[in-house]
């Protein structure tokens, strides 16, 4: 348990960083706990990743989450990785332990889980086979987490081949690898349909993906928070599909980390959505 008297540091290490909403949500369950600490934005350039990370135990951080590029690279550098990172391949929570050694996680195939239960509670991931686009760190923390689920297959479709095999190799399970060309017919009789790529998001260009096969009762996320909802979500939701947006897999990784640092486990709640929305909508 965390001695309340001891003032607590964590925070988000990637570059860039500065965008990130993860302070502002782990700020508020700072406050909301009555604990005295503070989760910061660490812009660590790629080459200094090493020095950074070992620098977390002298500066007193119980942990930090790894974001873009430094998923991968990480890995090689923290002297523990549980077995779901190394399923997966990248790591996204690092706790500093007392020691000062670095154990490595992946927690944000928990928080896509936890998202899609939340956001469409009749979503089971038993119910048919799901489609995944994108074969990036992202994609195979969703893979990981639809396996989880009981997924009976996975349609992977990626622009690179190559990468989409790859992936499957690695995570194992019931992935079977579709070309790009193929990504429209797809989606007839997926239950489950979850954009893993950037696409989508705020300066990148939509998902070009024709909807015409979608069944009526599939449920469509996205793992890009930056606009709540993508163009892919409108789309799905004017169809009458549940949609699940990616903020929700932002919010939901964070209790488990907060257990791993600080041996608590704070609840996502509705005012802390909507203070994370008011931000991204540029109203707070």
């Amino acid at each position: 348990m965390t001695d309340p008297k001891k003032f607590l540091l964590a925070g988000v290490m990637g570059w860039p960083v500065m965008h990130s909403r993860s302070p502002l949500m782990h700020n508020y369950w700072m406050k909301q706990q009555g604990l005295k600490g503070i989760y910061v934005p660490l812009a660590v350039p790629p080459d200094r990743l090493e020095g950074a990370l070992h620098g977390l135990h002298p500066l007193g951080f119980a942990g930090v989450n790894v974001t873009i590029p430094h998923k991968l690279a990480a890995m090689e550098i923290v002297d523990e990785v549980d077995e779901v990172a190394r399923k997966i391949g990248a790591i996204s929570c690092i706790c500093v332990r007392e020691d000062g050694s670095l154990f490595g996680t992946n927690n944000d195939w928990r928080g896509f889980l936890a998202n899609l239960r939340a956001g469409a509670p009749r979503w089971r991931g038993d119910a048919g086979p799901a489609v995944v686009i994108g074969a990036g760190g992202g994609s195979r923390a969703v893979c990981h987490g639809l396996i989880e689920a009981g997924a009976p297959e996975i349609r992977l479709v990626n622009r690179t081949s190559a990468r989409a095999e790859r992936l499957a190799a690695e995570i194992g399970g019931p992935i079977n690898v579709l070309p790009w060309s193929q990504r429209h017919e797809a989606l007839d009789g997926a239950a489950t349909v979850a954009n893993a790529t950037s696409l989508g998001m705020v300066g990148q260009p939509p998902l070009d993906l024709s909807l015409d096969m979608l069944p009526a009762d599939t449920t469509v996320t996205d793992i890009v928070y930056t606009p709540l909802e993508t163009p892919l979500l409108q789309a799905a939701r004017a169809r009458g599909n549940a949609v699940v947006g990616g903020l929700g897999m932002l919010l939901y990784q964070g209790p488990p980390a907060w257990k791993l640092w600080f041996g608590l486990e704070p609840v996502v709640t509705e005012d802390r959505r909507a203070l994370m929305e008011d931000s991204i909508l540029g109203r707070s």
